[in-house]
């Protein structure tokens, strides 16, 4: 395995005390994979300032100019109550919002099931690999300008930067973000789901609603009565169905 550029050591409980910090790597999700023969490897962060076969969900693959983005993998090994897609991306999710607050003082939303609006446009994606350990990756735009979204034929992806007008430094994003991803990971470890599903209900921004729900096996339509780890509530003409989030491919407002 290639050694990183740098390693940095924060201050942090659970996630990211170590962080290897590369220039170029294939896959920040590969690299994070590769050391999870090893259990004393839990909660290392890869960071690299470019990817040359980065990927999104369902196998798409995922591009970011040189320094433009902060490309961050997790490796974890969370107990089985937590040890689940659904439950991870969340947390992803919910702390790359956190982020995105502080940093850049918008709004975001979370898009079901793995990424992060600013405004309406895509400015994260999330990636959860589970194998001998659990890896999860986060794609979270910071310096690309409107015009290289355009020629990158993206006119819907948004960055830092451009919802804000000033460019950001991609290290103090990254560790901004890992530790928004240490404090809510332990939580998480402490027992305390519930603040996570909260955070996560609210940036999805969909209950009350009616809504378009894709699943592994159709598509269902009806008003949104609740969004949980446990379950998603959904009121269809005069019945009501109950769905486990793994079911659902996508939610969007019908």
């Amino acid at each position: 395995m290639t050694a990183p550029e740098t390693i940095w050591h924060l201050d942090t409980n659970h996630i990211g005390r170590r962080v290897h910090v590369y220039d170029v790597v294939d896959s920040t999700n590969n690299l994070a994979a590769a050391l999870a023969n090893d259990a004393a490897n839990g909660g290392i962060a890869i960071l690299a300032a470019r990817q040359t076969a980065g990927r999104g969900q369902h196998g798409r693959t995922w591009q970011a100019p040189a320094r433009s983005a902060v490309l961050l993998s997790i490796l974890c090994f969370p107990p089985p109550p937590i040890r689940r897609a659904a439950v991870l991306t969340a947390w992803a999710a919910v702390a790359t919002c956190e982020t995105v607050r502080d940093l850049a003082g918008i709004e975001p939303t979370i898009k079901w099931p793995n990424d992060v609006l600013a405004n309406g446009r895509k400015i994260c994606g999330i990636l959860t690999e589970q194998g001998r350990g659990t890896v999860v990756g986060i794609g979270l735009n910071v310096n690309q300008t409107a015009e290289e979204f355009v020629a990158a034929e993206l006119p819907e992806a948004t960055s830092l930067r451009h919802q804000v007008g000033r460019p950001f430094d991609c290290a103090e994003v990254a560790q901004t973000l890992i530790r928004h991803l240490d404090a809510e990971y332990g939580r998480m470890l402490a027992g305390d789901l519930t603040t996570l599903e909260e955070k996560w209900r609210a940036g999805a921004a969909l209950v009350g609603r009616h809504v378009r729900a894709e699943c592994v096996d159709g598509v269902l339509t009806g008003r949104l009565l609740e969004m949980a780890f446990d379950g998603v509530l959904l009121h269809i003409g005069n019945e009501t169905r109950l769905l486990m989030p793994e079911m659902i491919q996508h939610l969007v407002p019908a």
